[in-house]
């Protein structure tokens, strides 16, 4: 069932569903989240879940068995299946995005065929971007942040005050202005 031309969103939808039955909720983030909500512009080798709750990467083995991922070698957090050239990572809790937790009641929930894939929100997806950008000079990130924010609408209200919290109020009009010329 898991193969190497194997939707991203599609495998992140079995990987939750799989979860679930277990009792475990995860929420994809990272680059794949950008890559579903960007329609694949950006790619990513691994898929990255945050699972909510006190689950152990023992719980989430057990688990990800049944589709026939194995943990990898050298460290716990990872999984990888035969199957696939895409890596499980699952960084340790709780939910956030820079200083901000992002309760379970904001997370997006995107259909496939295999399942429902539980991921950030656009606006939380730009945020966790920007993270990696305003605190590690990754300016991949910052192209991915405006990349979801072109193609989905977000709470501009909800960034600035963000932005204000993380103690980006600066850089906030320049992401807006880089969203307002991506656009045009």
């Amino acid at each position: 069932m898991i193969t190497r031309d194997m939707d991203p969103a599609a495998l992140g939808a079995l990987v939750c569903e799989t979860l679930s039955q277990a009792g475990i909720s995860a929420v994809l983030t990272g680059g794949t989240c950008v890559s579903v909500w960007t329609r694949n512009e950006f790619a990513s080798l691994d898929l990255d879940f945050v699972a909510l709750g006190l689950h152990s990467n023992i719980e989430i083995a057990h688990a990800l068995e049944a589709i026939g991922f194995k943990r990898g070698i050298g460290n716990p957090r990872y999984f990888q299946h035969p199957g696939t050239d895409l890596a499980l990572e699952f960084p340790p809790g709780p939910l956030m995005v820079g200083d901000e937790h992002v309760p379970d009641i904001n997370v997006d929930r995107y259909a496939t065929d295999l399942g429902i894939l539980r991921l950030l929100s656009p606006t939380d997806c730009v945020k966790d971007r920007l993270t990696g950008y305003y605190y590690f000079s990754d300016k991949q990130n910052l192209l991915q942040a405006v990349a979801v924010a072109k193609a989905h609408p977000v709470d501009w209200e909800n960034l600035r005050r963000w932005h204000k919290a993380e103690n980006q109020i600066e850089a906030f009009a320049a992401f807006r202005l880089a969203v307002d010329e991506a656009k045009s």
